[in-house]
């Protein structure tokens, strides 16, 4: 049996994530030191999640056709590391949206497919899952402080050199991933159609869509939000840095919180989570101590509530359903609402205020509430503790 290549695994996460630690902080404050206004940083930013919508499943299906994955995530890797410099030229907002689009669309790409690689790699002992995937917060972790230690004391325009060799590392790792074999799945399954008739599947999706709604103004504007507030650019990391880490608590306790608590009280316990982190953020911005809590209930917006969401849907779409509700899981909630989400704060933040933007966000955060505590019940959820518990978690969505 072919060994295990785990450090090439990791490394390409350590620097998948940390092009995020990079990129989402720090990206927006870039493009406002360019000038652009609210709106036009919205709209850039939200390419990401545009990307989303359909750019995984257009890739999946091209590496379902040929029926090998590398040559995908290699050419993605290549062509987002090109359209990123084109940032270094460009000066227009429409040569911005272009570029944006060019990298949000390969970048897309490549995530979902190195998953499945790995998987396939793991297939006999997949619990050392989290053993690789670890790589990529301790990635996030040291960009995303690293960065905001090094914006410090340089100028904006040094932010694009960091994302450049972050995009050069997922290259060169790309490179050195071997191709896996892929693994048929033999299970039944009723339609995905079936599926989602089911009242649970929908309110279920329906307030993952509603939770990444609520944190678009968070993912665009937060580091915006704390400079304009005093904040140093390496404590804006340090907070970022700890919503992750307690992020990683929540993953690692998480099947004994399921087996404790259950999945929808951990799903309504994050959404109550949610309305109470945005009203704090959007109204107790000048006290640190409140900023500190609102980040250490990213445990719950992000942690908790991801897990949750993510067994629910292995559970709900058995067999080979389970790649296409997982797409579905992807394409509504952080395509779909975190679009929705990064356009309403770019539209608002200038017009009302961060105050009342962040207050929409705890309205988004609310009505996924609601649709949870209507139409989740316990006894749809009994049958998911016990499967959660030796399940692995895939926090590849982070951020």
């Amino acid at each position: 049996m072919q060994s295990l290549p785990y450090w090439r695994l990791s490394g390409y996460y350590f620097f998948y994530f940390a092009f995020i630690g990079a990129f989402s902080p720090y990206f927006g404050l870039y493009l406002q030191s360019l000038s652009f206004s609210a709106w036009d940083i919205g709209l850039l930013m939200s390419q990401m999640q545009l990307m989303r919508l359909f750019g995984p499943c257009l890739w999946g299906a091209l590496a379902d056709r040929l029926a090998r994955r590398v040559p995908i995530i290699r050419l993605a890797g290549l062509v987002s590391l090109i359209g990123f410099s084109a940032f270094f030229f460009v000066q227009s907002f429409e040569a911005f949206l272009v570029a944006m689009a060019l990298l949000a669309f390969f970048w897309s790409a490549a995530l979902p497919l190195v998953e499945t690689v790995t998987f396939d790699h793991l297939r006999a002992e997949p619990a050392r899952y989290s053993r690789i995937r670890l790589w990529g917060s301790v990635g996030f972790i040291v960009a995303v402080m690293g960065t905001g230690a090094l914006l410090d004391h340089l100028p904006l325009p040094s932010l694009l050199w960091v994302i450049v060799g972050s995009l050069l590392g997922i290259l060169l790792y790309s490179l050195a991933i071997p191709e896996a074999p892929v693994h048929a799945h033999l299970d039944a399954h009723p339609p995905v159609r079936e599926i989602l008739r089911q009242p649970r599947v929908r309110a279920l999706f329906g307030s993952c869509f509603a939770m990444s709604a609520a944190h678009g103004a968070l993912y665009i504007f937060y580091s915006i939000y704390l400079a304009d507030h005093g904040y140093s650019k390496s404590l804006v990391g340090g907070l970022w840095s700890l919503g992750v880490l307690v992020e990683i608590a929540v993953f690692f306790y998480m099947p004994r919180l399921m087996r404790r608590f259950g999945l929808r009280n951990l799903l309504l316990a994050s959404f109550v989570a949610a309305v109470l982190r945005f009203l704090m953020i959007g109204w107790g911005v000048d006290w640190l101590a409140v900023v500190v809590f609102a980040q250490v209930l990213h445990g719950l917006t992000f942690g908790a509530y991801h897990a949750a969401s993510i067994t629910a849907v292995n559970c709900w779409f058995p067999g080979r359903s389970q790649a296409r509700g997982q797409a579905l899981y992807s394409s509504l909630s952080f395509g779909a609402g975190g679009l929705l989400g990064g356009l309403l704060s770019g539209w608002m933040w200038d017009g009302v205020g961060a105050a009342l933007t962040y207050t929409l966000s705890a309205a988004f955060a609310l009505a996924g509430l609601v649709l949870v505590a209507a139409w989740v019940r316990e006894c749809d959820v009994d049958d998911v503790g016990e499967r959660a518990a030796s399940r692995v978690v895939d926090v590849s969505d982070s951020l």
